[in-house]
């Protein structure tokens, strides 16, 4: 397995060690072992799916509280381009965003820790999308920023994007609380 930073100090990419034969491939998609010895030692408690068509932007949510969530995510099916925005209101980085495509065919997955919006688009006709989470979700501190905020200017990298009417109500960054505060 194989780390690689981000350009904001939090999310990154791991890179799985892929055993192709003449059957196909096997991975270790998680071992808590290896996650631990290589800095991520958090315990996950939800795993989500989903299912989405070519177009579709989901997010970028977060949650607050004692339900903030850090997210291991991956593509089983398709390719998606996966977006984290700092949300750490003291952090150099505060509303600077990190994508990368992940894919059924790349094996990557993106670690997104808490104090980090999370959304991704469909870039292939449809993609199911895997992650686990740190915390259980929580309807009460869930929070979102609206996916095309001028101020972030993420390339989501589809055109006449569909969102849901929830996402598509969110607020900007500019006015969201100050939830989270980067540990200096």
């Amino acid at each position: 397995m194989r780390i690689v930073k981000s350009n904001i100090t939090g999310p990154m990419v791991i890179e799985p060690d892929i055993f192709p034969d003449g059957r196909g491939y096997f991975f270790e998609s998680f071992s808590l072992y290896k996650y631990n010895e290589n800095g991520l030692a958090y315990n996950f408690v939800q795993d989500n799916i989903s299912k989405s068509k070519k177009g579709t932007v989901r997010g970028l949510h977060y949650q607050i509280g004692n339900s903030a969530q850090g997210k291991l995510c991956q593509v089983i099916f398709g390719n998606v381009l996966d977006v984290a925005v700092d949300i750490r209101f003291n952090s150099p980085t505060f509303g600077k965003y990190f994508s990368v495509e992940l894919s059924e065919a790349n094996h990557k997955q993106l670690w997104i820790p808490p104090g980090f919006a999370h959304g991704f688009s469909v870039l292939s006709s449809e993609a199911i999308f895997h992650y686990k989470c740190t915390t259980y979700y929580s309807k009460a501190d869930e929070r979102s920023i609206r996916y095309n905020d001028p101020l972030l200017s993420i390339d989501w990298q589809i055109e006449n994007p569909i969102v849901s009417e929830k996402d598509l109500s969110a607020k900007l960054l500019k006015d969201i609380d100050e939830d989270f505060i980067f540990p200096s």
